[in-house]
């Protein structure tokens, strides 16, 4: 049989015929009949390896394995055929053959095999997609890193060589590992556009991810989100284009809601940006490309209708992409469906009541009839009530929430069921029932839910108690009260994906906003999707012992009323959802001892105990009970423990269950007498035994953190800043909170002094600098380095506030105006000073470090959210005491002050064939550069071509390359007067690649 080539003209090819030998480096092998997912594969390695080696290898389509005739990597769906089709001729060691392993869906095997005194990589999947997965983790093992944001390549070049004894096969741990972009602020997906979708998308597979949802914010919540169009059937085509729409927008600079509200963030142009900001943004209203002559929102009905059909354009481009690359998609609104003012009034005038549920029935149908048309996915869901996940609930409202997913169900029925269904939410169900769902819905419906606290609290154990349907634990990559500022949970991605596994869920997805800064959070959630050989606590739920989660709680100062055996009820496991104990089989007395600690009003914790799956108290409310710091004890009699385990559960309704003790007594029935006293949250007391020691929210990660740091930053002083890294984890300060939106500031009453020791670590990443090598480790240790200046700077300032709020509160009580007047002059503008001074430094920080749309996000909240209350009002207020305007020094800057950046803020990886190539460029200087040009050629070939960049406004340009069904590198040079910048860093040694995914 002929071998049939795919077409490559490369450099190192011809070079190695002119010297009479063959190229170094291994041939890429795929069949003859490969899939789409395979030749993508062979297309990857034959791009990695050319950036680890400088040499392109050959990519090799073959009829048969007896036509390979020279070492090389071998791709394959099925590895087990292969070998079976082989035959003594193809000269494969026999033996390799024999112990092909079977491999299930999306599995995959890694093994070196000999032919004719040759070594050969055979990278063989279970399907398509295991065989992409399997060709990713054989690049890792090449060095090669993928993150949510991008790829990291090391920069030291080395000649492949095929590893001596390969042999490692891989299967998931979940069915569905992937991520769930939050939309409702700047730093999420509300400014991504197709690009950026595909973008990130890209990653997925690279990180051995399948799954994308996303989330609809109803009406008034600031506003609607166009993601999902609500509206009856015949309102959208069979295209799915909607002719009847309402208002909708996202995130944008100028949005704003009179009466209402927009996360904090206030309307505000981005030519009035400070410190350079403004030349980050083309335009003075700024937001997703679908806006673009929008915003801040709609006015008119024909812009209504554009906005969703847009919206739909771009996710039918990104979700059609996501399912070529084996990721399934999800969208989804909150229930009981919000009908949105305008549909209700088309509704009304049509003599039909929004509240019928047939009515809602209908919108459902017209909803999910047009998502079929408009753009693919495999799932929607439906979110249950944030309220849910700190108050009760009453009998109508789950009425209305039940009544609605049955709406839904049959609306997916009398669509034919074109995608899957399944529930989501704050919360898994309702506060009186958590697993209500699981009880009333086909178990064809998925549940799951995100963790409580904004990740704070652990997956919900509740998971456990479903059964016989598809669960979806959706731990926080990080948490929007925190989102202006460095989030690493790496250890506790760890201990959320152990639990999920071991309450049972087959899926795993991490709900984030921003990207690159959570690289490391990302990929730890990722590789915990397919090993937990690092976790020393339990895999199974059964084989659990002791108290399942909880924090140890103790209150030793204060006297416990009520009881002769005090001790017991000073310490309490609080957040604890029950306990497995081993005791004899036999009939006891359970004693369950409580003891209220925090709160002193009724209805602020209530919860229901479970004694061997029969309800012992419903809705128990411990003040209510008894009072607060009162011992409340609660027996249980007759309490049959057949198997030797005896399960307390405790169900919560409003915020969390405790308990400071408990008492199991009985006849076992072997004969004799049997007591077991816990001291629940606390040591040994009395004849209390100890509990058992509270289970870290955070698992160690300093192994992760050392790989993670290598890649990143190279070996040279990998191990000490990964000690850094990992001692920081769970760990770190966090100087922003929730003020009326996502990662705000407050005033600090603590002295600069004090709190400045909380960054150590900052000055002792600084020290390590010297040593960095390569401009591309140099690049991300800076990164990383400004990032947590920034992070000292943020702290900084709100101590200057406090200091100013001290000082300001101590002026406003002298007797006149000349008296404030002057003290306002003489101490409280030196404070203002020295809060502008940090300022200008958070901001050059964060100018600095943009390289997304995400940290573009965090650039507008500052200066839309942050700069408003912390150095605007407090200026104003100044302004009035001086009766003047402020000095220049005491006002916020408007020009860029750094050095010569060149931020590219989507960067696809990937293309498909017939697709350009757009790239939208800033070009961040002091002064405007004298050249801005993109080069480009195709992989490995011999020469550049020049594009200059076409300025758009401000810093702004943009470029675009033609369709090609030619793999590409490309960098771009920006040029002034101090000297030439390229993007990116490693450029033009080591350049931005984009392949094209075969047909």
């Amino acid at each position: 049989m002929n071998i049939r080539r795919w077409t490559v003209v490369l450099l190192g090819l011809v070079l190695g015929a002119a010297c009479g030998r063959a190229p170094r480096g291994p041939a890429i092998y795929v069949g003859g009949g490969a899939t789409k997912l395979e030749r993508l594969g062979a297309a990857e390695l034959r791009r990695y390896l050319y950036l680890c080696t400088g040499t392109l290898p050959p990519l090799v389509e073959i009829g048969s394995w007896a036509e390979i005739d020279r070492p090389g990597i071998i791709v394959t769906r099925d590895a087990a055929a292969g070998f079976a089709g082989a035959g003594a001729k193809s000269g494969f060691d026999a033996a390799a053959g024999a112990r092909v392993p079977k491999l299930g869906p999306e599995e995959y095997w890694l093994k070196t095999v000999a032919r004719r005194g040759q070594r050969h990589v055979l990278i063989a999947g279970g399907d398509p997609l295991g065989a992409l997965y399997g060709v990713y983790a054989f690049l890792e093992r090449q060095g090669v890193r993928f993150y949510l944001d991008g790829d990291v390549v090391p920069e030291e070049r080395f000649e492949y060589k095929a590893p001596d004894d390969l042999d490692e096969t891989a299967r998931p741990l979940f069915k569905l590992r992937g991520i769930q972009p939050f939309h409702d602020f700047p730093e999420g997906p509300d400014w991504w556009n197709e690009d950026t979708y595909k973008a990130v998308l890209g990653q997925l597979p690279k990180l051995r991810m399948n799954f994308f949802g996303l989330h609809t914010y109803p009406e008034k919540s600031p506003n609607a989100e166009p993601t999902v169009w609500i509206g009856p059937p015949g309102e959208a085509g069979r295209d799915g284009r909607v002719t009847a729409a309402y208002p909708s927008s996202y995130q944008n600079t100028a949005r704003v809601n009179p009466g209402s509200f927009n996360w904090g963030f206030q309307a505000k142009k981005t030519g009035d940006f400070h410190f350079g900001a403004a030349e980050l943004f083309e335009s003075d209203a700024f937001g997703p490309e679908v806006m673009d002559g929008l915003m801040p929102e709609p006015r008119k009905p024909e812009e209504s209708i554009a906005l969703f059909n847009r919206t739909a354009d771009m996710l039918r481009g990104a979700f059609t992409f996501a399912r070529g690359l084996g990721i399934r998609t999800c969208v989804g609104t909150e229930t009981p469906l919000t009908v949105p003012a305008l549909v209700q009034e088309r509704l009304k005038a049509a003599g039909r009541d929004p509240r019928d549920p047939k009515v809602v029935r209908e919108l459902y149908r017209g909803m999910f009839e047009r998502i079929a048309a408009a753009y693919p996915i495999d799932y929607y869901w439906l979110w249950t009530n944030e309220n849910w996940t700190w108050s009760d609930a009453d009998e109508d409202a789950i009425k209305a929430v039940t009544t609605d997913l049955a709406m839904a169900v049959q609306a997916l029925e009398d669509a034919g069921w074109p995608f899957g269904l399944a529930t989501c939410g704050w919360v898994l169900g309702p506060p009186s029932r958590r697993t209500l769902f699981d009880e009333v819905l086909p178990k064809v419906l998925a549940a799951s839910c995100i963790n409580r606290e904004v990740g704070k609290a652990p997956v919900d154990p509740n998971f456990a108690r479903i059964a016989g349907r598809s669960k979806w634990a959706i731990p926080w990559l990080e948490d929007d009260p925190s989102l202006t500022s460095v989030q690493l949970w790496v250890g506790r991605m760890r201990r959320d994906a152990v639990d999920a596994l071991k309450y049972g869920c087959d899926g795993l997805m991490g709900i984030h906003w921003r990207t690159r800064i959570l690289s490391a959070n990302a990929a730890a959630l990722a590789h915990a999707a397919w090993d937990q050989g690092w976790n020393t606590q339990p895999m199974s739920f059964a084989d659990q012992i002791g108290p399942i989660n909880g924090q140890s709680v103790s209150f030793a100062d204060k006297p416990v009323a009520g009881t002769r055996d005090e001790a017991v009820y000073k310490d309490i496991r609080d957040r604890v959802y029950g306990y497995r104990l081993l005791v004899p089989e036999g009939t006891y007395a359970v004693t369950l001892k409580f003891c209220e600690n925090e709160f002193d009003k009724k209805g602020a914790r209530v919860f229901d105990v479970i004694v061997q799956g029969k309800v012992a108290a419903e809705k128990l409310d411990i003040f209510d009970r008894a009072g607060k710091l009162k011992a409340y004890d609660l027996t249980v009699r007759n309490v049959a423990v057949p198997d030797g385990r005896l399960t307390v559960d405790f169900v919560d309704r409003i915020h969390y269950p405790s308990i400071a003790g408990l008492v199991i007594e009985g006849a076992p029935a072997a004969g004799g007498r049997f007591v077991k006293k816990i001291n629940c949250g606390g040591p040994k007391v009395l004849d209390y035994e100890a509990d058992w020691p509270d289970v870290p929210r955070h698992f160690d990660a300093l192994d992760f953190y050392r790989d993670w740091a290598r890649a990143q930053f190279g070996r040279a002083a990998s191990a000490e800043i990964a000690g850094i890294f990992a001692g920081l984890d769970g760990r770190h300060p966090v100087p922003v909170t929730w003020t009326d939106g996502p990662g705000g500031v407050v005033p600090n009453a603590r002295p600069w002094e004090e709190v400045r020791k909380d960054y150590a670590f900052v000055d002792a990443l600084a020290a390590i600098r010297p040593r960095i090598t390569g401009r591309g480790s140099l690049e991300r240790f800076d990164y990383w380095l400004k990032i947590f200046e920034y992070m000292r700077e943020v702290s900084r300032l709100c101590c200057l506030w406090g200091e100013f709020n001290a000082t300001l509160d101590k002026i406003q009580a002298l007797p006149g105006d000349a008296e404030k007047a002057k003290a306002a002059r003489e101490r409280l503008l030196p404070v203002r000073v020295r809060m502008i001074e940090a300022a200008r430094a958070i901001m050059g920080d964060l100018l600095a470090t943009a390289g997304t749309t995400g940290e573009l996000g965090t650039i507008a909240n500052w200066e839309q959210h942050n700069f408003p209350a912390v150095v605007e009002k407090p200026g104003e207020v100044l302004r009035k005491l001086l009766g003047a305007d402020l000095p220049v020094e005491a006002n916020l800057g408007g020009a860029y002050e750094g050095p010569l950046r060149i931020i590219v803020p989507t960067v696809r990886t990937s293309r498909e064939a017939g697709e350009g190539l757009k790239l939208k460029v800033i070009v961040l200087a002091a002064t405007p550069p004298q050249d801005a040009v993109l080069h480009w050629r195709e992989l490995g070939g011999a020469k550049f071509q020049e594009v200059p960049l076409r300025k758009i406004a401000r810093s702004v340009y943009a470029a675009e390359l033609p369709a090609s069904e030619k793999d590409i590198e490309y960098y771009v040079k920006a040029s002034t007067r101090e000297g030439d910048v390229y993007y990116p860093s490693t450029a033009p040694a080591l350049n931005q690649t984009v392949i094209v995914i075969p047909r």
